[in-house]
């Protein structure tokens, strides 16, 4: 057992070097990060960046070429029985049995983990308005998410790992889970890790950020940090050659350009007529995800 610490408090997912090589040719390449007790971490990247591949990795549903990956100290495979009684996870569809209600959901599953608290997820069906007589295929994918929720938040699991929870879901829902993640952290023993392609949800929940693009690692820490790091800048076509060398991502038009800068690199543009502003997290993925053009990740 390993007993990494953020400050004095600790880690619930700790992953070091995490790599897994297909035949594809794609890699997963190094990946390192630390996920606290206590926090929400958002992962995010394009498609195809990797981050369904480190999810199953950390479940073991796929086999690492390298690298450690711990649950709350434990390593995930010496330990994997122990580590996936903490875990309790929400995929992007279900994994129930379509002709099973809600109520064969909770007669298979509650066996699984000695910690099933039969009032808790009595509490969660009356939250998330699941009728017990309902079956899986009756059920929306934002329904059959909640209940995914449901048998997750039931076993007292300390990590929670959602795989695009918020897909499908109206923003009511959408705040709702917001709410529950909320309280499910709140009292420093539980943490979350959900990715997602819904920047909104991230700029209410998460409050660290890994962002994964080709399957390296990108950037992970603080979100507020991730935001900060870079500015968007705007010009005219006139104003590229100023802007090019600095630049870190840049989509152009016929009209000019919008490019992404590190925070540090703005002063080099001193002197030059150019629009600056705060980068949103839409605007990293969406300048960060393109080909290289002269070292530069161009948009065209």
């Amino acid at each position: 057992m390993i007993n990494k610490t953020f400050g004095n408090v600790p880690m619930a997912l700790s992953v070091t070097g995490a790599t897994k090589r297909y035949d594809s040719g794609f890699t997963l390449d190094d990946v390192t990060f630390d996920l606290p007790s206590g926090y929400i971490m958002g992962l995010i990247g394009p498609n195809g960046a990797g981050k369904s591949t480190l999810i199953k990795l950390i479940l073991n549903m796929i086999r690492r070429d390298a690298g450690e990956i711990q649950v709350l100290g434990f390593d995930n495979l010496a330990d994997e029985e122990g580590v996936k009684q903490q875990l309790g996870v929400v995929f992007d569809s279900s994994y129930f049995v379509e002709t099973w209600n809600v109520n064969d959901v909770e007669r298979v599953m509650a066996p699984m983990y000695p910690a099933w608290n039969k009032a808790v997820f009595a509490s969660h069906l009356a939250q998330f308005k699941l009728d017990r007589r309902k079956k899986i295929k009756e059920l929306s994918r934002g329904m059959q998410m909640k209940l995914m929720l449901a048998v997750a938040l039931s076993h007292d699991a300390k990590l929670l790992i959602l795989d695009e929870p918020t897909a499908g879901l109206d923003v009511l829902s959408r705040d709702e889970l917001m709410d529950t993640l909320h309280a499910y952290i709140e009292d420093g023993e539980h943490a979350v890790l959900f990715s997602t392609h819904i920047t909104t949800d991230l700029e209410r929940a998460a409050d660290f950020i890994t962002y994964i693009n080709g399957g390296r690692l990108y950037y992970t820490g603080p979100k507020d940090e991730f935001e900060d790091s870079f500015r968007l800048v705007k010009g005219g076509p006139d104003e590229l050659a100023a802007v090019k060398d600095v630049a870190v991502g840049l989509r152009r038009y016929d009209t000019g350009f919008d490019a992404l800068v590190r925070a540090e690199d703005v002063a080099d543009l001193a002197g030059v007529t150019l629009a600056i502003e705060p980068a949103t997290i839409d605007d990293i993925i969406r300048l960060t995800n393109a080909g290289t053009t002269s070292g530069v990740k161009e948009v065209l």
